[in-house]
Protein backbone atom coordinates (compact mmCIF):
# COMPACT_ATOMS: atom_id res chain seq x y z
CA UNK A 1 0.00 0.00 0.00
CA UNK A 2 2.41 2.57 0.50
CA UNK A 3 4.22 1.59 -2.79
CA UNK A 4 0.58 2.81 -4.07
CA UNK A 5 0.59 5.81 -2.13
CA UNK A 6 3.96 7.03 -3.43
CA UNK A 7 2.31 6.39 -7.18
CA UNK A 8 -1.07 8.04 -6.15
CA UNK A 9 1.17 11.25 -4.87
CA UNK A 10 3.18 11.39 -8.39
CA UNK A 11 0.30 10.79 -10.60
CA UNK A 12 -1.43 13.95 -8.82
CA UNK A 13 1.33 16.39 -8.52
CA UNK A 14 1.82 15.99 -12.81
CA UNK A 15 -1.45 17.09 -12.49
CA UNK A 16 0.04 20.56 -11.68
CA UNK A 17 2.32 20.18 -14.50
CA UNK A 18 3.39 22.87 -17.23
CA UNK A 19 3.49 19.90 -19.61
CA UNK A 20 -0.06 18.92 -21.40
CA UNK A 21 1.51 15.68 -22.19
CA UNK A 22 2.61 14.60 -18.62
CA UNK A 23 -0.93 15.90 -17.17
CA UNK A 24 -3.03 14.01 -19.44
CA UNK A 25 -0.69 10.99 -18.88
CA UNK A 26 -1.08 11.32 -15.29
CA UNK A 27 -4.99 11.92 -15.24
CA UNK A 28 -5.22 8.25 -17.59
CA UNK A 29 -3.54 6.51 -15.56
CA UNK A 30 -5.63 7.83 -12.37
CA UNK A 31 -9.13 6.85 -13.88
CA UNK A 32 -7.80 3.47 -14.84
CA UNK A 33 -6.49 3.02 -11.28
CA UNK A 34 -9.78 4.41 -9.34
CA UNK A 35 -11.51 2.52 -11.56
CA UNK A 36 -9.82 -1.19 -10.97
CA UNK A 37 -8.35 -0.47 -7.15
CA UNK A 38 -11.16 0.32 -4.99
CA UNK A 39 -8.85 0.88 -2.45
CA UNK A 40 -6.72 3.08 -3.95
CA UNK A 41 -9.70 5.57 -4.38
CA UNK A 42 -9.30 6.96 -0.96
CA UNK A 43 -5.42 7.16 -1.29
CA UNK A 44 -6.44 9.56 -4.13
CA UNK A 45 -8.53 11.60 -2.67
CA UNK A 46 -6.42 12.37 0.55
CA UNK A 47 -3.68 12.50 -1.88
CA UNK A 48 -5.54 16.05 -2.96
CA UNK A 49 -6.62 14.98 -6.92
CA UNK A 50 -10.36 16.40 -6.23
CA UNK A 51 -9.52 19.68 -6.52
CA UNK A 52 -7.59 19.60 -10.04
CA UNK A 53 -10.22 16.86 -11.30
CA UNK A 54 -12.86 19.62 -10.52
CA UNK A 55 -10.70 22.34 -12.42
CA UNK A 56 -10.35 20.43 -15.81
CA UNK A 57 -14.17 19.70 -16.40
CA UNK A 58 -13.91 23.17 -17.81
CA UNK A 59 -10.86 22.30 -20.05
CA UNK A 60 -12.02 22.57 -23.72
CA UNK A 61 -10.29 19.06 -24.35
CA UNK A 62 -12.81 16.05 -24.54
CA UNK A 63 -10.23 13.44 -23.13
CA UNK A 64 -9.28 15.40 -20.08
CA UNK A 65 -12.91 16.31 -19.17
CA UNK A 66 -13.80 12.44 -20.15
CA UNK A 67 -10.81 11.10 -17.56
CA UNK A 68 -11.81 13.82 -14.81
CA UNK A 69 -15.08 13.03 -15.00
CA UNK A 70 -14.60 9.09 -14.88
CA UNK A 71 -12.61 9.68 -12.29
CA UNK A 72 -14.41 11.62 -9.69
CA UNK A 73 -17.42 9.20 -10.76
CA UNK A 74 -15.06 6.21 -9.74
CA UNK A 75 -14.18 7.85 -6.39
CA UNK A 76 -17.82 9.17 -6.10
CA UNK A 77 -18.17 5.04 -5.14
CA UNK A 78 -16.00 5.12 -2.15
CA UNK A 79 -15.09 8.83 -1.15
CA UNK A 80 -18.52 10.68 -1.41
CA UNK A 81 -17.49 12.93 1.74
CA UNK A 82 -14.17 14.22 0.07
CA UNK A 83 -16.15 15.24 -2.95
CA UNK A 84 -19.18 16.90 -1.03
CA UNK A 85 -16.56 19.00 1.24
CA UNK A 86 -14.08 20.07 -1.91
CA UNK A 87 -15.28 23.67 -2.82
CA UNK A 88 -16.47 24.25 -5.68
CA UNK A 89 -17.01 20.67 -6.89
CA UNK A 90 -21.02 21.27 -7.40
CA UNK A 91 -19.94 23.95 -9.50
CA UNK A 92 -17.69 22.24 -11.91
CA UNK A 93 -20.10 19.43 -12.26
CA UNK A 94 -22.77 21.82 -12.96
CA UNK A 95 -20.73 23.39 -15.88
CA UNK A 96 -20.18 20.20 -17.30
CA UNK A 97 -24.05 19.53 -17.44
CA UNK A 98 -24.54 23.29 -18.53
CA UNK A 99 -22.88 23.26 -21.70
CA UNK A 100 -24.06 19.07 -22.50
CA UNK A 101 -24.76 20.40 -25.97
CA UNK A 102 -21.84 22.28 -27.03
CA UNK A 103 -18.58 22.18 -25.13
CA UNK A 104 -19.23 19.10 -22.94
CA UNK A 105 -17.82 15.89 -24.41
CA UNK A 106 -21.04 13.29 -23.87
CA UNK A 107 -18.67 10.77 -21.96
CA UNK A 108 -17.88 13.65 -19.52
CA UNK A 109 -21.98 14.67 -19.24
CA UNK A 110 -22.79 11.06 -18.83
CA UNK A 111 -19.85 10.82 -15.97
CA UNK A 112 -21.20 13.71 -14.17
CA UNK A 113 -24.73 12.84 -14.05
CA UNK A 114 -24.02 9.26 -12.87
CA UNK A 115 -21.60 10.94 -10.06
CA UNK A 116 -24.61 12.96 -8.50
CA UNK A 117 -26.70 10.12 -8.95
CA UNK A 118 -23.88 8.18 -6.67
CA UNK A 119 -23.80 11.29 -4.55
CA UNK A 120 -27.41 11.39 -4.45
CA UNK A 121 -27.32 8.33 -1.83
CA UNK A 122 -26.75 10.27 0.66
CA UNK A 123 -29.29 11.58 2.29
CA UNK A 124 -27.97 14.75 3.55
CA UNK A 125 -26.95 15.68 0.32
CA UNK A 126 -30.35 15.32 -1.43
CA UNK A 127 -31.36 18.91 0.24
CA UNK A 128 -27.82 20.78 -1.15
CA UNK A 129 -27.56 19.18 -4.26
CA UNK A 130 -31.36 20.35 -4.83
CA UNK A 131 -30.56 23.71 -3.69
CA UNK A 132 -28.31 24.17 -6.99
CA UNK A 133 -30.85 25.20 -9.28
CA UNK A 134 -28.71 25.18 -12.05
CA UNK A 135 -27.99 21.27 -11.49
CA UNK A 136 -31.44 20.92 -11.86
CA UNK A 137 -32.14 23.08 -14.63
CA UNK A 138 -28.88 21.19 -16.83
CA UNK A 139 -30.34 17.57 -15.69
CA UNK A 140 -33.94 18.66 -16.90
CA UNK A 141 -32.80 19.85 -20.34
CA UNK A 142 -30.59 16.70 -21.28
CA UNK A 143 -33.88 14.80 -20.67
CA UNK A 144 -35.60 17.07 -23.07
CA UNK A 145 -32.64 17.81 -25.72
CA UNK A 146 -33.37 14.93 -28.15
CA UNK A 147 -29.43 14.70 -29.15
CA UNK A 148 -28.69 13.46 -25.67
CA UNK A 149 -27.25 10.09 -26.11
CA UNK A 150 -29.58 7.47 -23.97
CA UNK A 151 -27.24 6.86 -21.48
CA UNK A 152 -26.73 10.37 -20.84
CA UNK A 153 -30.62 10.59 -20.52
CA UNK A 154 -30.55 7.54 -18.22
CA UNK A 155 -28.01 9.01 -15.76
CA UNK A 156 -29.80 12.08 -15.32
CA UNK A 157 -32.74 11.04 -14.64
CA UNK A 158 -31.56 8.94 -11.72
CA UNK A 159 -29.88 12.08 -11.11
CA UNK A 160 -33.43 13.53 -10.53
CA UNK A 161 -35.04 10.79 -8.76
CA UNK A 162 -32.18 10.97 -6.08
CA UNK A 163 -33.05 14.85 -5.94
CA UNK A 164 -36.81 14.23 -5.68
CA UNK A 165 -36.41 11.95 -2.87
CA UNK A 166 -35.82 15.06 -0.54
CA UNK A 167 -39.64 15.84 -0.45
CA UNK A 168 -38.95 19.58 -0.73
CA UNK A 169 -36.83 19.42 -3.48
CA UNK A 170 -39.78 18.19 -5.57
CA UNK A 171 -41.41 21.32 -6.54
CA UNK A 172 -37.93 23.04 -7.96
CA UNK A 173 -38.43 20.20 -9.99
CA UNK A 174 -41.33 21.02 -11.14
CA UNK A 175 -40.92 24.74 -11.01
CA UNK A 176 -37.58 24.20 -13.65
CA UNK A 177 -39.93 22.68 -16.10
CA UNK A 178 -39.31 18.49 -15.93
CA UNK A 179 -42.86 17.72 -15.89
CA UNK A 180 -43.74 17.90 -19.51
CA UNK A 181 -40.28 16.48 -20.90
CA UNK A 182 -40.85 13.37 -18.25
CA UNK A 183 -44.52 12.93 -19.42
CA UNK A 184 -42.78 13.07 -23.15
CA UNK A 185 -40.35 10.27 -22.41
CA UNK A 186 -42.89 8.03 -21.17
CA UNK A 187 -45.50 8.64 -24.13
CA UNK A 188 -42.96 8.76 -27.02
CA UNK A 189 -39.89 6.64 -25.40
CA UNK A 190 -39.70 3.34 -27.06
CA UNK A 191 -37.00 1.74 -24.51
CA UNK A 192 -38.58 0.31 -21.86
CA UNK A 193 -35.45 1.35 -19.52
CA UNK A 194 -36.35 4.67 -20.03
CA UNK A 195 -39.47 4.65 -19.48
CA UNK A 196 -39.05 2.68 -16.48
CA UNK A 197 -36.81 5.72 -15.15
CA UNK A 198 -38.73 8.57 -16.19
CA UNK A 199 -41.55 7.00 -14.44
CA UNK A 200 -39.89 6.32 -10.99
CA UNK A 201 -39.08 10.31 -11.05
CA UNK A 202 -42.79 10.79 -12.30
CA UNK A 203 -43.61 8.87 -8.72
CA UNK A 204 -41.43 10.74 -7.11
CA UNK A 205 -42.08 14.58 -7.66
CA UNK A 206 -46.04 13.90 -7.28
CA UNK A 207 -45.54 14.04 -4.05
CA UNK A 208 -45.84 17.62 -3.89
CA UNK A 209 -48.95 20.28 -3.97
CA UNK A 210 -47.55 21.53 -7.01
CA UNK A 211 -47.92 18.74 -9.00
CA UNK A 212 -51.29 18.71 -9.35
CA UNK A 213 -51.65 21.71 -11.97
CA UNK A 214 -48.67 20.25 -13.77
CA UNK A 215 -49.96 16.90 -14.34
CA UNK A 216 -53.17 18.23 -15.39
CA UNK A 217 -51.30 20.43 -17.62
CA UNK A 218 -50.26 17.28 -20.27
CA UNK A 219 -53.01 15.19 -19.02
CA UNK A 220 -50.91 13.33 -16.79
CA UNK A 221 -53.69 11.09 -14.67
CA UNK A 222 -54.84 9.76 -18.19
CA UNK A 223 -51.43 9.02 -18.69
CA UNK A 224 -50.20 6.75 -15.60
CA UNK A 225 -53.50 5.60 -15.39
CA UNK A 226 -53.14 4.01 -19.17
CA UNK A 227 -49.93 2.58 -18.38
CA UNK A 228 -51.71 0.48 -16.05
CA UNK A 229 -53.96 -1.18 -18.52
CA UNK A 230 -52.55 -4.69 -19.15
CA UNK A 231 -53.13 -3.89 -22.98
CA UNK A 232 -50.15 -1.08 -22.94
CA UNK A 233 -47.57 -3.75 -22.87
CA UNK A 234 -45.69 -1.11 -19.97
CA UNK A 235 -43.05 -3.41 -17.57
CA UNK A 236 -44.29 -3.93 -13.67
CA UNK A 237 -42.19 -1.51 -13.12
CA UNK A 238 -43.73 1.15 -14.87
CA UNK A 239 -47.31 -0.02 -13.72
CA UNK A 240 -46.04 0.27 -10.00
CA UNK A 241 -44.54 3.64 -10.37
CA UNK A 242 -47.45 4.39 -12.04
CA UNK A 243 -49.72 3.47 -8.97
CA UNK A 244 -46.94 5.50 -6.56
CA UNK A 245 -47.44 8.30 -8.97
CA UNK A 246 -51.44 7.77 -8.25
CA UNK A 247 -51.29 7.23 -5.06
CA UNK A 248 -48.69 10.25 -4.01
CA UNK A 249 -51.06 12.67 -6.36
CA UNK A 250 -53.92 12.18 -4.03
CA UNK A 251 -52.14 12.11 -0.94
CA UNK A 252 -50.50 15.35 -1.77
CA UNK A 253 -53.16 17.06 -4.08
CA UNK A 254 -56.24 16.57 -1.45
CA UNK A 255 -60.01 15.67 -3.01
CA UNK A 256 -59.41 17.74 -6.17
CA UNK A 257 -56.79 14.99 -7.13
CA UNK A 258 -58.67 12.50 -5.82
CA UNK A 259 -61.77 13.38 -7.93
CA UNK A 260 -59.59 13.56 -10.77
CA UNK A 261 -58.15 10.09 -10.56
CA UNK A 262 -62.07 8.56 -9.52
CA UNK A 263 -63.22 9.77 -12.96
CA UNK A 264 -60.94 7.46 -14.60
CA UNK A 265 -63.25 4.90 -13.39
CA UNK A 266 -63.01 0.94 -13.95
CA UNK A 267 -59.21 1.55 -15.65
CA UNK A 268 -57.75 2.35 -12.74
CA UNK A 269 -59.68 0.03 -11.11
CA UNK A 270 -58.61 -2.93 -12.63
CA UNK A 271 -55.15 -2.03 -13.36
CA UNK A 272 -54.74 -1.14 -9.21
CA UNK A 273 -56.06 -4.28 -8.27
CA UNK A 274 -53.74 -6.38 -10.56
CA UNK A 275 -51.06 -4.48 -9.03
CA UNK A 276 -52.13 -5.20 -5.77
CA UNK A 277 -52.60 -8.85 -6.51
CA UNK A 278 -49.32 -9.86 -8.83
CA UNK A 279 -47.33 -6.84 -7.47
CA UNK A 280 -44.01 -6.73 -5.30
CA UNK A 281 -44.48 -6.24 -1.82
CA UNK A 282 -43.87 -2.38 -2.03
CA UNK A 283 -46.57 -2.54 -5.28
CA UNK A 284 -48.66 -4.37 -3.53
CA UNK A 285 -48.90 -1.90 -0.50
CA UNK A 286 -49.93 1.12 -2.28
CA UNK A 287 -51.80 -0.14 -5.32
CA UNK A 288 -54.39 -1.44 -2.09
CA UNK A 289 -54.07 2.51 -0.53
CA UNK A 290 -54.63 3.67 -3.99
CA UNK A 291 -57.89 1.22 -4.18
CA UNK A 292 -59.00 2.52 -0.86
CA UNK A 293 -58.80 6.36 -2.17
CA UNK A 294 -60.79 4.58 -5.42
CA UNK A 295 -63.65 3.02 -3.50
CA UNK A 296 -63.86 5.12 -0.42
CA UNK A 297 -63.70 8.75 -1.91
CA UNK A 298 -63.49 10.38 1.39
CA UNK A 299 -61.47 10.85 4.20
CA UNK A 300 -58.42 11.68 2.60
CA UNK A 301 -56.50 13.52 5.25
CA UNK A 302 -57.90 10.61 7.96
CA UNK A 303 -56.56 7.75 5.29
CA UNK A 304 -53.42 9.26 5.70
CA UNK A 305 -52.90 10.51 9.13
CA UNK A 306 -50.28 9.05 11.05
CA UNK A 307 -48.49 7.72 7.96
CA UNK A 308 -45.32 9.96 7.29
CA UNK A 309 -43.70 8.50 4.33
CA UNK A 310 -43.26 10.21 1.79
CA UNK A 311 -42.67 7.86 -0.47
CA UNK A 312 -38.56 8.56 0.00
CA UNK A 313 -37.89 4.70 0.55
CA UNK A 314 -38.91 3.96 -3.52
CA UNK A 315 -36.20 1.70 -4.43
CA UNK A 316 -34.42 2.87 -7.47
CA UNK A 317 -32.40 0.26 -9.17
CA UNK A 318 -30.64 -0.52 -12.49
CA UNK A 319 -31.60 -3.53 -12.62
CA UNK A 320 -35.30 -3.39 -15.26
CA UNK A 321 -36.26 -6.64 -13.76
CA UNK A 322 -35.60 -6.32 -10.34
CA UNK A 323 -38.42 -4.28 -8.65
CA UNK A 324 -37.91 -4.84 -5.19
CA UNK A 325 -34.12 -3.80 -4.70
CA UNK A 326 -33.22 -1.25 -1.66
CA UNK A 327 -30.44 0.50 -3.60
CA UNK A 328 -29.08 1.17 -7.10
CA UNK A 329 -25.61 0.48 -7.69
CA UNK A 330 -23.05 2.79 -9.26
CA UNK A 331 -20.90 1.20 -11.80
CA UNK A 332 -17.09 2.30 -12.47
CA UNK A 333 -16.14 4.35 -15.59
Amino acid sequence: MEVKRRTVRSLVAKLGSVSDQTRAEALAELRLISKHDADIRPVISDAGAIPYLAEILYSTSYPAQENAAATLLNLSITSRDALMSTRGLLDAISHALRHHSSSTSPDAVQSCAATLHSLLIVDSYRPIIGSKRDIIHSLIEIVKSRNSPPRSVKDALKALFGIALYPLNRHQVIELGAVQPLFSLIVNEGRVGIVEDASAVVAQIAGCEESVDEFKKVSGVGVLVDLLDMGTGSSDRVRENAVSALLNLVRFGGEKAGKDVREMGLKVMDGSADVAENGSAKGKTKAVGLLKVLLEGNSLNKMFSGDNDDDDDDDYDDNDNDNDNESFEVSES
